[in-house]
């Protein structure tokens, strides 16, 4: 099976078979949205006669997955939409109507539920959004946050997303700078980590625990006042554990 993450920056995909392990994978890639026609040769030497998809990037971008499938040979009966749902994988979903929960925010609860089995959990992912979501011990996702991710604050505030390594080399702590560049970084980083920190308090419980994903997860992990357990490729993993059964 082919596992899909379609998300509004990158494409990601794993490939794995019946029995394994949710993350244990055979082959996995990612390819900017923009670069979509690059799935064509990642794809060329796998094989696999079905797959799953979480698409959060909108229909025309479903009807291109859909396209580049069927060229490899996949029915469209083949082909699943991950979909968020009241109850799926031992997360029971809480959203006043629950499939407004976007498929990727589901996966990932998902997915941190298998890796951190029986915690409360804040689940954060760092992407062109920052999602912020609230996991009890006992499966129940109790609701989020959403705000803009780092990226889309720089961009918003004229700094192009290709200079976000510039976050990483920023002078650690260093939140009043004296130049505009840095004075951007510190507001982006300090907007994001409040919001993060601001979302733990409210767990009310010391032992909660914070898993952290997405592109932008190295740049702000390090600034926030509490560990977090960085896990990759988290939607991919809940989107695994969801077909594997994991509870």
């Amino acid at each position: 099976m082919l596992l899909v993450d379609a998300g509004n920056t990158r494409i990601k995909w794993a490939l794995t078979s019946a029995g394994e392990t949710p993350g244990t994978w055979q082959a996995c890639g990612s390819v900017a949205r923009s670069e979509h026609d690059a799935l064509n040769a990642a794809w060329a030497s796998l094989s696999f006669s079905k797959a799953l998809v979480s698409n959060v990037a909108g229909e025309a971008l479903g009807v291109l997955l859909m396209s580049k499938l069927q060229q490899r040979g996949i029915r469209d009966s083949a082909v699943s939409w991950f979909r968020a749902q009241p109850e799926c994988a031992g997360v029971k979903n809480n959203y006043a109507q629950p499939a407004q929960l976007g498929s990727d925010r589901f996966a990932s609860l998902i997915g941190a539920r298998y890796r951190f089995p029986g915690e409360r959990l804040l689940v954060v992912t760092c992407g062109t959004a920052t999602t912020i979501d609230a996991l009890e011990a006992d499966g129940r996702f109790i609701g989020g946050m959403i705000v803009p991710g780092l990226g889309t604050m720089a961009n918003s505030l004229a700094i192009n997303t290709a200079l976000l390594p510039a976050v990483e080399a920023a002078k650690r702590g260093r939140v009043f700078a004296d130049n505009t560049q840095e004075a951007i970084i510190s507001g982006c980083l300090t907007a994001q980590v409040g919001a993060i920190a601001q979302a733990m308090a409210q767990r009310h419980d010391p032992a909660a625990r914070c898993v952290i994903s997405g592109g932008a997860a190295p740049y702000i992990a390090p600034h926030l006042p509490f560990p977090a357990d960085a896990v990759d490729n988290l939607v991919l993993l809940g989107l695994h554990a969801s077909v594997a059964g994991a509870s």
